[in-house]
C-alpha cells in the first residue's frame, strides 16, 4: 500500500517507538549535566585555619589532676583506678586542698559519653571550673 500507513492488515496499529520525543529527552539530560559541571567550577569555599596542636614540654602542672575515663567505664585519678563513688569524695577533697584546682580528662578510643558526661557533672558540682578535655589525632593513636 502506497503512502506509509502504520496499520497493519487485520486493522490494528503497529507499536512505534517514536524518537523525536527521546531526542529531546537526551539534549535535556545533556544541557543538564553540562550546566551542573560548569557551575561546579565556580564553587567557592569559605578560607578556614585548621588549629595545629603543639606537643608541650614544660613540666606537668602540680595541682592538676588526669581523670581517665575507660571504655568499660572505669575512672583513672592519676593513673590510679577508682570506682565512680571515690571519683566524687576526691573531687571534693580536691577542692578543698587546693585553690584553684586543674582536672584534665583523657578517654581512650572506646570510651562512652555516659561516663565522660558523669564525671564532668561531678566536676562541676563539686565547684572546680578549670577542665581541661585531652584528645589525640588519629596518627596518635595508631590507627
Amino acid at each position: 500500500m502506497a503512502g506509509g500507513s502504520s496499520k497493519s492488515t487485520d486493522g490494528k496499529k503497529k507499536a512505534r517507538i517514536e524518537i523525536i520525543p527521546l531526542i529531546d529527552v537526551i539534549f535535556f539530560l545533556l544541557a543538564t549535566f553540562v550546566l551542573f559541571t560548569l557551575s561546579l567550577s565556580r564553587i567557592v569555599s569559605v578560607p578556614l585555619q585548621l588549629p595545629e596542636t603543639q606537643i608541650n614540654q614544660t613540666p606537668p602542672d602540680p595541682d592538676m589532676v588526669t581523670l581517665q575515663v575507660t571504655g568499660a567505664g572505669a575512672y583513672y585519678w592519676n593513673r590510679e583506678p577508682i570506682d565512680s563513688e571515690e571519683l566524687i569524695g576526691r573531687l571534693r577533697q580536691l577542692k578543698n586542698e587546693i585553690k584553684e584546682p586543674k582536672i584534665l580528662i583523657t578517654g581512650d578510643n572506646q570510651a562512652h559519653f555516659g561516663p565522660t558526661v558523669y564525671a564532668l557533672d561531678q566536676i562541676r558540682l563539686a565547684g572546680i571550673e578549670q577542665v581541661s578535655i585531652q584528645t589525640s589525632s588519629v596518627s596518635e593513636t595508631g590507627k
